[in-house]
């Protein structure tokens, strides 16, 4: 599925059977694949179908790498679909079991909030901070949704703000402030008649849908498509009709830095970028039963190497070097503003 494809627009049934698919042909990235194609479930609405997924990769915890995330994704669908026990139960072993990644800490909270059970989403909020944060240090991007669900919480709670609070606000880009994106009342405004009150909520709401990008885009990032140069160099060669989408190695690198950079301006965030090569590509096409030269494959292609956990997060942090490979630090190359 391309980044920009509207969400009324995809075949989620389809795009779950071509993920479950590839995920019999790459084994080794079955948890990823599925764990997609579960989403994809769930957004079509057949919601057993997505119990059935993550059933299947329960059934070997031994082969999982984030065996607590499936259990959070596996409850909070569970919860949606009238199977509350079930879900209670899950989300209890998880808090008991205490996770070191951030994601299942979020996934429940989330699930619990969303069913106004807010005393317990603001104690496993906290839990999770408190066992993942570390004085002095600034949180990892990846701990930053705990901290701004923490503070949402809180704030529809009417409590006063702590440290961790005050932490989120800093960490909030946004050029609407947590407080206000996070005040309770603001559902009274939408009845408001004056054009300037309408207008500052539409704002809101457009910062609020970029936190939401985040977390539903999580843990699979939008990822565009880098073909190293020796790779594409093969890939022209071996299909010339691709050229009219790489006119150059240094425009296509051009072109990669431009699409994250707006992406990221209109609120997309958990970027990421995938390298290709071509004999994957190629055996990509050949799970799809078409031909490599076809460049509507492309972004197929890559959204396949992200939920395969082949992605590179953009952009790079401080210091570390261009995703491009050339040897120089982000900010002396691609990241020069």
């Amino acid at each position: 599925m391309r980044p920009d494809t509207p969400a009324e627009n995809v075949d989620h049934h389809a795009e779950a059977a071509r993920l479950e698919r590839t995920a019999g042909l790459y084994p080794e990235d079955a948890e990823a694949l599925l764990l997609r194609a579960a989403a994809h479930r769930e957004l079509a609405g057949d919601r057993p179908a997505a119990t059935a997924l993550y059933d299947r990769l329960l059934s070997r915890p031994a082969d999982l790498e984030h065996p607590h995330l499936v259990r959070a994704l596996k409850a909070a669908n569970l919860w949606e679909y009238g199977h509350e026990a079930e879900a209670r139960a899950i989300i209890e072993g998880i808090r008991t079991a205490a996770p070191r990644d951030p994601a299942p800490w979020v996934i429940v909270a989330e699930a619990l909030e969303s069913h106004d059970e807010l005393e317990a989403a603001q104690e496993t909020y906290t839990e999770g901070a408190r066992g993942l944060l570390t004085d002095g240090e600034e949180p990892p991007h990846a701990a930053h949704p705990l901290l701004f669900g923490r503070h949402r919480v809180r704030r529809m709670l009417g409590v006063p703000h702590d440290a961790w609070d005050t932490l989120a606000d800093t960490l909030h880009t946004s050029p609407v402030p947590l407080d206000e994106l996070h005040d309770p009342k603001r559902v009274w405004s939408l009845g408001s008649e004056n054009p300037a009150e309408l207008r500052a909520e539409i704002s809101r709401l457009q910062a609020e849908l970029g936190t939401f990008r985040a977390a539903l885009s999580r843990p699979f990032p939008v990822a565009i498509l880098h073909w190293p140069q020796p790779e594409l160099t093969e890939l022209l060669a071996d299909y010339p009709s691709l050229a009219s989408e790489y006119p150059s190695y240094e425009a296509h690198l051009a072109a990669i830095e431009s699409a994250l950079r707006e992406l990221s301006a209109s609120g997309t965030s958990n970027l990421g970028i995938v390298h290709g090569t071509v004999p994957s590509y190629e055996a990509f096409a050949a799970s799809e039963g078409t031909s490599p030269s076809d460049p509507t494959l492309l972004p197929q292609y890559a959204t396949v190497l992200a939920a395969r956990g082949r992605a590179v997060a953009w952009p790079p942090e401080r210091g570390d070097g261009c995703w491009c490979g050339v040897g120089r630090a982000y900010g002396e190359c691609h990241g020069v503003a």
